[in-house]
């Protein structure tokens, strides 16, 4: 399968964002359901938010809306710093996509695929953020990211994407636990077409409400940029991921794998064994420090 590979100066210019709610169960394990309950949608099973993990800062920017802390790039493929003074943080196994973004009249106007990887966006566990972003960028190694992604020219139930899973997992003491539970990428609430045009209202007109973030003027600050990355939601965790938080010294492991070829099982002790090397597979291998 064919690779794109982003210099790190080039993912410095890609802001990116996270989709709230887009697995069934996730927000209610999570601890965050009630910081959606006043916010209404027209669909039950629509996902709640896009939120904001990351926004470059545009050249000579003056502080404008966009809170200086996610002009911290938070990326990193090898490590998570622990945020100091916190206690509880979570793995948080995504499908991240870098799209296109077309924009006209101010307005972005359509969202193009270009690749896909595995995303760990992970997510500090505590009671009393006003906005999700403050859980979610605490500086840089707060976030999952791999620079070699796979190719995707479709986003559409047609694309190799329906092929894949994400599967994530915590390395403590030799031992090797399943983190979330292996899920298909088509088995997100919103996909597809479906969450395209679901993306593109938010990114365009959500309100600074509750959680949610003005997050259209945020992008306009950093000059209406060519690419957005998208990680589209979190799975639900596991029995033993859910009562399980990070520590100093684990390993976080996420990966997004096309199950045609693979199996949960071998896609374990690859992950067992140190590293994620596989023709067509995404991993993260992340040492908690």
């Amino acid at each position: 399968m064919k690779h794109i590979e982003f210099s790190q100066e080039e993912l410095r210019r890609i802001p990116s964002f996270g989709v709230a709610g887009n697995f069934t169960g996730h927000l209610e394990q999570a601890g965050e359901a009630r910081d959606f309950a006043a916010m209404k949608t027209t669909d039950v099973s629509a996902p709640k938010a896009i939120f904001p993990t990351y926004i470059p800062a545009a050249d000579g920017e003056t502080q404008g809306k966009c809170p200086a802390f996610l002009h911290t790039f938070p990326f990193d493929s090898q490590k998570i710093i622990f945020p100091v003074g916190e206690e509880k943080i979570q793995i948080e196994p995504e499908c991240a996509l870098v799209f296109n973004a077309e924009w006209s009249g101010g307005r972005i106007v359509s969202l193009s695929p270009l690749c896909f990887g595995a995303s760990n966006d992970c997510s500090i566990r505590k009671e009393g953020a006003k906005k999700i972003s403050l859980k979610k960028n605490w500086g840089a190694s707060s976030k999952g990211f791999y620079s070699t992604l796979l190719a995707l020219d479709d986003f559409s139930a047609d694309s190799a994407l329906n092929d894949y899973r994400i599967a994530s997992f915590l390395i403590r003491d030799g031992l090797i636990f399943d983190y979330g539970e292996d899920s298909a990428v088509r088995s997100y609430s919103y996909i597809w077409k479906r969450l395209t045009d679901w993306m593109l209202e938010k990114l365009n007109s959500q309100r600074d409400e509750g959680p949610a973030e003005d997050i259209h003027s945020y992008l306009v600050e950093a000059g209406m940029p060519e690419r957005i990355m998208i990680s589209i939601g979190a799975t639900r965790y596991t029995d033993w991921g859910q009562k399980n938080f990070l520590h100093t010294g684990d390993v976080a492991v996420v990966v997004l794998y096309p199950e045609s070829r693979y199996s949960h099982d071998a896609i374990k002790d690859m992950a067992m064994g140190g590293t994620i090397d596989a023709d067509g597979v995404s991993g993260l291998y992340q040492r908690i420090c």
